[in-house]
C-alpha cells in the first residue's frame, strides 16, 4: 500500500507539471463515460416508459381502426378514412374468432365544450361502450362509468378526464353537474383517474367519456363506428387473433384478393417495436460517440505518457540502477495511465448521474438507472488507461542506465 501511495504522489507531480495535457487527456475520457452513462439511463427510461405504456394501454389488446393507418417512427398517422365499421363488425369479430374474449367499439371526435362561462373549443369526445374501463385498463376516480342501461337508453350522461376538469371546474366538484356539449346539455357521472399520454402521444385525460350509441345517434346521427378495442385471451394468441379479425372484416366488406383492405388491425407490439428501433437509433449514436471520445482519451493519454516518459529519463535510469526491477516501472507507468482514465470516468460517471436525473425531472420520463451501463463505463475507462499507458512503459522499461550515466 506504501509503494502505491508513493506511485501515486508521483503520478500527481508529473502529472501537475503537465496541466493542460492532462486536462486534455482526462477530458476525452470523462466525455466518453458521461455520454455512455447518459445514454444507457435514458434508454432504460424510455424503455420502461414503453412497456408502462404498453400495459396502460391495455393487455392483449388489438386495435381496429377504420381507414388505412400506417406507423411512422413511435408514431401512427391516418392515411384515409372509411365509414363501413359497425357495431354488427364488433359482433361478428365477437362470435367468430375464438381467440377473442372481449370488445369494446368506439367513436370519438373533438367538439366545444362549454359550462358556465368558460369554453374549451376542441375537446376529444369519446363515445364508449360500458366495458370500456376494463377493455382499455382505466379506472374512475369519482362517481361512476355509464351503465349498459345508459347506452341502450341514450342517455346523456358523461365521464370527464382530469384535465378537463381542472379546466372547467375549479375548486368545484363537477358530480351531478351539467356541461354542454355542442349546445347539448349532459349531466356529468363521474371523473376518470389521471392516465396521463397513450403510446400515440395523445393525451388520455383531456378527453370526454360518452355512451356510444347516445354519442352516434343523437350527436352524430351516424350508423358507423371509427375503431375496436379486441381484447386477446393471451399474448401468444394475438397473431393468430389479428389474422381472424382481418378475414372476418375482409369477407364482411366484400373485399377482393389483392384489393387494400378498408380497415387496420394495429398491434401494439409492432408499435412497440418502433419504439424500440428509435430507442436502439439512440443507443446506437450515443455509444458510437462515446467510443470516439474515448478513442481520444486514449490517445491523449498515450501522448503524455510518451512526454512523461522522455522528460523522466533520468529518473527511470536511477531507478533502475539502484535495483528497480522492469515489472516496477512497468507498474509505475500503467498505474499513472490508468489514475488519468479512471479520474476522467469518476467525474463523468458523477456528472452523468446529475445530468440523467435532471433530464428524468425536466421530461417527466421514469427514473432509472442502468447499472449496465455504469459498470460498462468504467470498465472502458480502466481499460482505456491501461492499453494507453503499455507502449509508454515498454519504452521506458528500454532506457539503459549505463546510457543515463554517460549523458
Amino acid at each position: 500500500m506504501r509503494r502505491v501511495l508513493l506511485n501515486l504522489k508521483i503520478a500527481l507531480r508529473s502529472l501537475y507539471s503537465f496541466k493542460l495535457r492532462s486536462v486534455l487527456a482526462v477530458m476525452g475520457v470523462f466525455l466518453g463515460t458521461f455520454s455512455l452513462i447518459v445514454v444507457s439511463n435514458l434508454s432504460a427510461s424510455l424503455a420502461e416508459k414503453t412497456e408502462t405504456e404498453i400495459k396502460d394501454f391495455g393487455e392483449n389488446l388489438l386495435i381496429v381502426r377504420s381507414g388505412i393507418v400506417r406507423s411512422f417512427g413511435p408514431r401512427t398517422r391516418l392515411l384515409s378514412e372509411a365509414t363501413n365499421l359497425t357495431l354488427e363488425d364488433a359482433s361478428a369479430i365477437r362470435a367468430g374468432s375464438k381467440f377473442v374474449e372481449e370488445i369494446s367499439p368506439s367513436m370519438s371526435k373533438t367538439f366545444p365544450v362549454r359550462y358556465g362561462n368558460t369554453v374549451l373549443s376542441s375537446i376529444l369526445i369519446v363515445g364508449a361502450a360500458p366495458n370500456f374501463p376494463a377493455v382499455r385498463n382505466f379506472r374512475v376516480k369519482s362517481g361512476s362509468f355509464f351503465s349498459e342501461n345508459d347506452d341502450n337508453r341514450l342517455e346523456k350522461v358523461v365521464v370527464l378526464g382530469t384535465k378537463v376538469v381542472e379546466k372547467l371546474f375549479v375548486n368545484q366538484n363537477p358530480i351531478g353537474k351539467y356541461i354542454l356539449l355542442r349546445r347539448a346539455p349532459c349531466r356529468v357521472i363521474g371523473i376518470m383517474e389521471e392516465k396521463g399520454s397513450d403510446i400515440s402521444g395523445a393525451d388520455q385525460d383531456n378527453q370526454i367519456f360518452i355512451p356510444l350509441q347516445t354519442f352516434t345517434r343523437r350527436f352524430l346521427n351516424v350508423d358507423y363506428i371509427d375503431g375496436i378495442y379486441v381484447k386477446v385471451i393471451n399474448e401468444s394468441a394475438i397473431p393468430l387473433a389479428k389474422e381472424e379479425i382481418e378475414s372476418i372484416l375482409r369477407n364482411r366488406h366484400k373485399i377482393k384478393p389483392g384489393e387494400d383492405d378498408d380497415f387496420t388491425v394495429i398491434d401494439l407490439k409492432d408499435v412497440l417495436a418502433l419504439k424500440t428501433e428509435a430507442t436502439d437509433m439512440i443507443v446506437v449514436l450515443g455509444r458510437t460517440s462515446a467510443i470516439i471520445a474515448f478513442f481520444i482519451g486514449g490517445i491523449g493519454i498515450l501522448s503524455i505518457m510518451i512526454l512523461i516518459v522522455s522528460e523522466r529519463k533520468v529518473e527511470i535510469g536511477i531507478r533502475r540502477a539502484v535495483g528497480s526491477r522492469k515489472r516496477d516501472i512497468v507498474y509505475l507507468f500503467l498505474l499513472e495511465s490508468s489514475f488519468i482514465s479512471f479520474l476522467g470516468g469518476s467525474v463523468g460517471a458523477v456528472l452523468g448521474l446529475i445530468a440523467s436525473a435532471l433530464i428524468f425531472q425536466l421530461s417527466g420520463l421514469p427514473y432509472n438507472l442502468s447499472p449496465e451501463g455504469i459498470a460498462i463505463a468504467f470498465i472502458a475507462s480502466v481499460t482505456v488507461g491501461i492499453l494507453a499507458g503499455i507502449y509508454p512503459s515498454q519504452k521506458a522499461i528500454a532506457i539503459q542506465p549505463i546510457d543515463i550515466i554517460r549523458s
